[in-house]
């Protein structure tokens, strides 16, 4: 009788404890991936889905999913099964706390190492035990049964008996969940990751006579995410997602892009996603850790293109208290181009990016010319490029009279010289901001009035010639 109940005890007791043990952690890697799915937005954020096999114990269980990313946001992780199973997550644990020599060492200290040393004269090693008693980036302290040393001589290498369970040699996302059945069930992870970021990166090619263009768009990607993803479906999200204000580093990479290259056949398809745009490549593409690469985009050949010679002033300049040098004030004149995005190959959402524009030279090498930024553009609207300064067209600003008419109004005298040094002749926009109320009294060309804070001027110069421009204003303030 008592022995049936001491052994009814010992069941009792043990109840519990069995109940409370936790499951054998189960290893999930890349090669259990059976699908892949990147999405990446514009500022480093990724939308990953992966799909991956995984044998499953009925009731507890306790799945590490290695090489996810190492920019993992864990609070953003789901996992479900796509085999029909019922899952019940209990807690999802984030390991970043990577294997390396370091942290190994840290992980030891207060316990035992064996310090093996080699003798290179009898080619022998001994080996005894050590006590890890302190380990930093000064160096390391190791006590023996006689005595107390810090860092190894040159001859001598540490043993460790394990790894320790929480050090990781990947990122791991380590799952505790139960399911309703046992054996083989596809699982879907999902969860959202800094360190993947895209833009679109356009060259476009000037014609001879530079009235056309023909523009390729590429999409450049970056992951540094801290993995890899093998033959995933890529989309890409144009259009600004908002988001509470997290920053991930992302340095800049310049894009490697061949001008005269041609762009694939398989250009990324093109959908309305909410208020964005959601571009889709036609074939997987695996994005390699630390690796920037190129997708093709769009294409368009012979696109109608505008130049503009643009000099602007400089409000400061209508002030009384403006002191205008003797000689003028020299200006650079800037060159614009511009084309519409619609017709032919365009008429399509331009995502944000840096458009780098060429020009062959007489032998026909492709020459760089100069580069500009895009806004997210829609279909219609005019992209605008900035190239850089004229070399051969200048201009110079002077203020030839100046006099009070009351204490709030003034009126004064500009003379602006345009010279142009080119063989061919060209047209020039003046635009002048003018601050305050102001009239134009008198002028030399006939005005347009721009905005309620600037007037300007198209003034032909003819070649290797020079025009002015004059004009009288009245300013009130």
């Amino acid at each position: 009788m008592l022995n049936r109940m001491f052994c009814s005890l010992l069941l009792a007791l043990s109840l519990p404890l069995a109940a409370s043990a936790q499951p054998v952690e189960k290893i999930s890697r890349a090669e259990d991936r059976k699908a892949v799915a990147v999405t990446i937005y514009n500022e480093s954020l990724a939308l990953i889905r992966e799909e991956r096999e995984i044998s499953l114990d009925a009731g507890e269980n306790r799945v590490a999913l290695r090489e996810v990313s190492g920019q993992i946001k864990p609070e953003t992780a789901s996992l479900r099964s796509l085999s029909g199973g019922q899952l019940t997550l209990r807690e999802q644990n984030f390991d970043f706390d990577l294997l390396t020599p370091q942290k190994l060492l840290d992980k030891y200290v207060g316990k035992t190492v064996t310090i093996t040393r080699a003798n290179a004269q009898s080619h022998s090693e001994k080996s005894e035990q050590a006590t890890v008693l302190a380990n930093s980036n000064q160096g390391f302290v190791l006590q023996y049964a006689d005595r107390v040393e810090s860092g190894l001589p040159a001859d001598a290498r540490i043993a460790y008996g394990n790894v320790p369970a929480t050090l990781r040699d990947r990122p791991t996302l380590v799952v505790g969940f139960a399911s309703d059945r046992g054996g083989p069930q596809r699982l879907e992870l999902a969860y959202l990751s800094g360190g993947l970021s895209w833009r679109a990166d356009y060259v476009a090619t000037l014609s001879n006579d530079e009235k056309t263009l023909d523009l390729a768009g590429w999409v450049t990607l970056t992951n540094r995410s801290g993995a890899a993803y093998e033959n995933a479906r890529l989309q890409l999200v144009a259009g600004e997602v908002n988001r509470v204000r997290e920053f991930f580093d992302e340095l800049p990479m310049a894009a490697k892009i061949n001008p005269d290259a041609s762009v694939e056949s398989d250009k990324m398809a093109r959908e309305q996603l909410f208020e964005y745009h959601l571009y889709t490549l036609g074939r997987p593409t695996t994005l390699r850790d630390q690796q920037t690469k190129q997708v093709a985009l769009l294409s368009a050949a012979r696109v109608p293109v505008q130049k503009e010679y643009r000099m602007e002033g400089a409000a400061y300049w209508y002030g009384e208290e403006a002191i205008a040098p003797e000689r003028g004030d020299k200006r650079g004149v800037e060159v614009f181009i511009e084309f519409a995005n619609q017709n032919g190959d365009l008429g399509q959402p331009l995502p944000a990016g840096t458009v780098r524009v060429y020009k062959s030279d007489s032998a026909g090498s492709p020459l760089f010319i100069g580069e500009d930024s895009i806004d997210h553009t829609p279909k219609n609207e005019t992209v605008r490029l900035k190239l850089g300064k004229a070399f051969d067209i200048t201009g110079n600003w002077k203020r030839t009279d100046f006099s009070r008419i009351t204490k709030r109004i003034f009126e004064q005298e500009i003379t602006i010289d345009i010279a142009n040094a080119k063989d061919l002749p060209a047209t020039v926009r003046v635009v002048e901001p003018i601050p305050g109320d102001w009239k134009i009294l008198k002028e030399s060309h006939p005005h347009q009035k721009s905005s309620a804070s600037s007037a300007q001027w198209d003034i032909p110069v003819p070649a290797e010639g020079k025009t002015t421009l004059k004009y009288r204003v009245r300013t009130q303030w």
